[in-house]
């Protein structure tokens, strides 16, 4: 880690403030793979500063560049480019021009970030879809059934049971293993929360779990024992799962991993735990809660 920093450090060493854009994405894609970005994100951000470069007279030099131009460019992509340009993809490119700019000034390439003083256009997404308490039990029942027939089936209740109990991500169900779940208090089970990723170390976390839980989890232990994988499936078996429940318990909703997080959350909510308990339990920072807070008593306010 320190060698490709020092890499990254004199690669940028080479950067002057009279270069123009094109040459120097490069190393910033560098420094953005090391930052631990994924492809998507790195070829997003690499391709809307490539449209400001684009925009801009020919080689206009880094040093050159004022925060005039950068909103000038952002009022022509949405109102004179002729391409469509959603409130998603406006916010993610000013994201990005901003990452750009501030990583210059941070190595000292430029003493003016012309991109600080841009108004950054965040984007609400739609209210989330959450199960009611009626349709949170008719799911438990529906996967207690797959649990008791014939064909027993133990993965639909260990599934959606740690999902509405804990509230994790899909990602983050995918990357459990038996080794995440810490019997040593048997009167106070954790699941552990991990990423590999120093960038998402913050959302690493301990998140309590029922007996109830445990219970259900030994019968699913016996009947698919693995010591790598909480479950070995694929991602789009694991949402086949859920689509099942979903219909053997008769919702008209698309029961989902999002939908689990989000009923999770609303339940823990209306239950009086306190918001910042609410944010750890989720992963989520602080910047990210205030719209899930948002989004939260919106959800409360529309169950009341």
């Amino acid at each position: 880690a320190a060698m490709r920093l020092a890499q990254i450090t004199e690669s940028v060493s080479h950067i002057t403030p009279n270069m123009p854009i094109e040459p120097v994405v490069n190393t910033w894609r560098y420094y953005m793979d090391d930052q631990g970005k994924s492809p998507h994100t790195v070829k997003a951000f690499i391709a809307d500063v490539l449209m400001l470069a684009s925009f801009l007279p020919p080689d206009r030099p880094l040093g050159d560049i004022s925060t005039h131009e950068i909103n000038n460019f952002l009022d022509w992509m949405q109102k004179a480019r002729g391409v469509p340009c959603s409130p998603k993809t406006l916010s993610r490119r000013i994201t990005s021009i901003k990452s750009f700019f501030r990583w210059l000034h941070q190595y000292g390439v430029i003493l003016i970030d012309p991109a600080e003083r841009v108004v950054q256009q965040s984007v609400i997404s739609p209210l989330p879809q959450v199960l009611t308490p009626e349709e949170v039990e008719a799911v438990m029942e529906a996967a207690k059934r797959y649990q008791t027939r014939q064909q027993s089936d133990t993965r639909y209740l260990a599934l959606v049971q740690l999902l509405l109990e804990t509230g994790i991500k899909k990602s983050e169900c995918l990357a459990l293993s038996p080794n995440h779940i810490d019997l040593d208090n048997p009167e106070e089970p954790i699941l552990f929360v991990r990423y590999a990723s120093p960038q998402h170390r913050y959302k690493e976390r301990k998140i309590p779990i029922s007996a109830s839980w445990i219970e259900v989890y030994r019968k699913y232990q016996a009947q698919f024992p693995s010591s790598e994988r909480l479950f070995p499936w694929s991602q789009r078996r694991l949402e086949y799962l859920l689509e099942d429940l979903g219909t053997e318990a008769g919702l008209n909703k698309h029961l989902s991993f999002d939908m689990c997080r989000w009923t999770c959350a609303l339940s823990d909510w209306q239950s009086g735990m306190e918001a910042n308990k609410i944010r750890q339990k989720l992963g989520v920072s602080k910047i990210q809660w205030r719209e899930v807070k948002m989004k939260l008593e919106q959800l409360a306010g529309g169950a009341a």
